[in-house]
């Protein structure tokens, strides 16, 4: 049975942690072949789900459709379509809806997205269009059946005022009908509890998977840094930076900074791990022999433990 026929909310109430991985979708043929073989070879370690972002402002949306229908139809894959507010009216919001809707996708994640101008600049809403992600949850919820994922911040987010109003935010889409959260890339787990913990105090309770990106190269990481907001330790830059040179080592190093975050979060009750891919495969597969997951599905996972639901140029578009 094609993945799409189960939902997120589910899988993740069936009591087994979430391990999942994101997609980007390609622009070329060569970067559909590799998206593809990523896919294969990722698919062997039976994730819970796979997601597939769109690009900067929304400018794959009609690619993005087409290939998580794509993984929906040809692969065991439960697949989630990432939706965004960016650049469309009410009604293209809900035609896209029904795009996924008819590729037989019933899990999608709901974002607010980067501003149009990029990073930084000023967010300007569609004058017919959505302004804040709960909003979008709600138009989504209303359109059907769906189970509805957003984004969260262990790191404050670029646009906000403060940790606590990232919390708040949090809530605010949990309240609006979020059945889960996937979190921004992050590399202190302290960090990710810490937020957990704002956003209970908010009376958010549902689960929050962290989302990890395994570092492959210097500069890409400190450019996704600067654009999402995360913030990169000083002792991870030296280690990093010592090796810039040598792409084989620092993605040796890469992996194993991921793998310490992982047993971190795992040990401390996170209800599973969601991994920026970056349409490649080895780290991901890397980290999984590590942790000693290879081969295991949602349905025989651990318990999840007791942080579960008590959670464009970088991963995860902002979803303030």
């Amino acid at each position: 049975m094609p993945g799409g026929a189960n939902t997120i909310r589910d899988l993740i109430a069936s009591g087994g942690r979430s391990f999942s991985f994101e997609f980007f979708p390609p622009k070329t043929d060569q970067g559909e072949t590799l998206l593809w073989q990523a896919i294969r070879e990722l698919e062997s370690l039976a994730p819970t789900f796979v997601s597939v972002t769109y690009g900067a402002g929304g400018s794959t949306r009609d690619r993005t459709v087409r290939v998580v229908g794509r993984i929906s139809a040809e692969t065991t894959l439960t697949a989630v379509g990432h939706l965004t507010c960016v650049g469309s009216t009410r009604a293209e919001l809900r035609h896209v809806v029904g795009a996924y809707a008819d590729a037989g996708i019933r899990n999608i994640l709901a974002l607010r997205g980067d501003p149009p101008g990029g990073p930084g600049a000023e967010w300007q809403a569609h004058p017919n269009g959505l302004d804040h992600a709960d909003e979008l949850v709600r138009l989504v919820r209303q359109l059907g059946d769906f189970c509805v994922g957003v984004a969260a911040f262990p790191d404050r987010h670029p646009e906000s005022p403060s940790l606590d109003h990232d919390a708040r935010i949090l809530a605010a889409k949990a309240a609006a009908g979020a059945d889960f959260a996937v979190t921004q890339f992050f590399f202190g787990a302290d960090d990710y509890f810490a937020m957990v913990q704002r956003a209970e105090a908010y009376g958010c309770t549902i689960p929050v998977v962290p989302g990890i990106m395994p570092v492959t190269d210097v500069r890409q990481i400190e450019r996704f840094a600067l654009l999402s907001g995360a913030s990169l330790p000083a002792p991870l830059v030296r280690r990093l930076r010592a090796v810039e040179d040598d792409p084989e080592a620092v993605r040796r190093v890469g992996v194993e900074i991921a793998t310490v975050l992982c047993e971190e979060l795992l040990a401390g009750g996170a209800p599973g791990l969601h991994f920026y891919t970056l349409n490649r495969s080895t780290a991901t597969r890397e980290i999984y022999r590590a942790l000693g997951l290879p081969g295991r599905g949602a349905a025989d996972a651990q318990p999840v433990g007791a942080g579960a639901g008590s959670s464009s140029g970088a991963p995860v578009p902002d979803g303030a």
